[in-house]
């Protein structure tokens, strides 16, 4: 059996709380820690669980392991295939979930199979949102009664949480996106159902062209259906997996809930700038656990996707930014030392899933800080060039002339054709110079609604 780091005594609270002899044990590659759990009973079989863990949790969470725990045992019985709940400990946060079979990795497919997976799960999404709230035991869960609460109220939960970090950052984009949400709000939704809240390919399993399990619930509430139609898109848009065409349409026939196209444009940007808020932070103030490369993906591949979200919402064009020449230059010794000892010397002996996730992560923030030594200063030069033509004057610095843009975004001084496509163009520089993480994510677009 591995040997872990896990909280003392969760060893010995699996082998009672799931009725068997701990065989194995092995962390998983995830984004939230979690580990693959075998269980020896005592009549010989094999208990397969998954186990997911809050290291630190908060008692005011809204996206505790908890809450998910609940209500995906609320779930249970209904027409979404949900895991069982095999076991919850409050302290330490641990659930001991089924381990269902199937795979996640819906754009490793083939289109056929893609498109029928797709079909099945926009059907139980149809089931989910017309479910009875009042026959679920989610009183937990706030209900939004008006159409600005629908749109808003987990915007506001994120800044609630991270008022403390946007306390003293202040991204123009952020700024920009928040204030063109709140000035958009779709009209009242047909009806508020429980959603997944981030929902779409790689957040459920599936085998064959079925759907065996629906997961990843930490961002369940209440709202507005359209919400969810927009979390696919969004989705869709970082695991390409055949498109939409005709998806929402069969959603609608399923459900009976209207499909509207300009409500699901805005809850693609709403689910974009919700989750750039604790991506950048995670970015700036790391934690060593944490897989910087692949954040650093999320945020320059989320902040151009976040800018052609709302383009596309205005009926925006915006033209591409001047860009440094792809040019060979000099090279820092030590960084490609480095490099060669991770690529040639350590990989080829790293065995272990987890190990071999970590190790390309630190290949990639070489990479990046590589790229970063030879371009960015040049690219710096051509940033504030471009603030120059939005502010009148060429800033001192790019900070200040962030700051001074931040400024007036939010004082409503520019235009919003002006600001987005200067926005526009520094996502696409931005994506540019940390092409290494990008590359986790290469040529991602969204895809187009009908």
């Amino acid at each position: 059996m591995e040997t872990n780091d896990l909280p003392e005594g969760t060893v010995e609270w699996l082998a009672e709380a799931g009725g068997g002899r701990v065989t194995h044990l092995e962390r998983h590659v995830a984004r939230r820690e979690a580990w693959v759990v075998d269980l020896e009973r005592p009549d010989g079989s094999v208990r397969q669980c998954f186990l997911r863990l809050e290291r630190q949790p908060m008692d005011d969470d809204p996206w505790s392991l908890g809450k998910e725990t609940r209500i995906i045992a609320a779930l249970a019985g209904t027409s979404v295939p949900v895991p069982e709940v095999f076991a919850r400990s409050e302290r330490p946060s641990l659930t001991l979930f089924e381990r269902v079979p199937g795979r996640a990795d819906l754009p490793a497919v083939g289109a056929d199979q893609q498109r029928a997976v797709m079909t099945e799960f926009m059907e139980i999404m149809a089931s989910l949102h017309v479910l009875d709230l009042d026959g679920l035991d989610l009183a937990e869960l706030p209900r939004p009664a008006t159409a600005q609460e629908c749109a808003l109220g987990e915007v506001e939960l994120i800044l609630d949480r991270w008022r403390s970090f946007l306390t003293d950052y202040h991204d123009p984009l952020i700024t920009f996106g928040l204030r063109w949400l709140r000035r958009h709000v779709p009209q009242s939704p047909v009806r508020v159902s429980l959603l997944q809240g981030d929902t779409g390919p790689g957040n459920f399993l599936f085998e064959g062209d079925h759907v065996t399990a629906v997961i990843d619930w930490e961002w369940g509430h209440l709202g507005d259906p359209m919400e969810d139609l927009g979390n696919i898109c969004v989705r869709e848009f970082w695991n390409p997996s055949g498109g939409l065409s005709g998806l929402f349409t069969l959603y609608q026939d399923r459900s009976g809930i209207e499909y509207r196209r300009d409500a699901v444009r805005y809850y693609r940007v709403q689910q974009n700038v919700r989750g750039m808020i604790p991506i950048h932070a995670v970015t700036l103030h790391p934690h060593p656990e944490e897989s910087l490369a692949w954040y650093l993906a999320y945020r320059y591949v989320g902040d151009r996707a976040t800018c052609e979200a709302i383009a596309d919402a205005m009926g925006l064009v915006v033209d591409g930014p001047d860009l440094p020449d792809e040019r060979e230059g000099d090279t820092d010794i030590l960084l490609a030392a480095a490099q060669w000892a991770l690529s040639h010397d350590v990989a080829p002996r790293v065995r272990e899933a987890f190990a071999q996730s970590r190790l390309h992560d630190a290949e990639l923030l070489l990479a990046c800080a590589e790229r970063r030594r030879r371009f960015g200063t040049e690219l710096a030069a051509l940033e504030l060039d471009d603030l120059a033509g939005l502010l009148g004057r060429r800033p001192a610095s790019l900070g200040a002339g962030l700051t001074e843009l931040d400024a007036k975004i939010g004082d409503g001084q520019l235009p919003d054709e002006l600001a987005l496509s200067y926005l526009t163009r520094r996502a696409l520089r931005d994506e540019w110079l940390w092409a290494p993480a990008a590359s986790l994510y290469p040529g991602r677009r969204w895809a187009d609604l009908d």
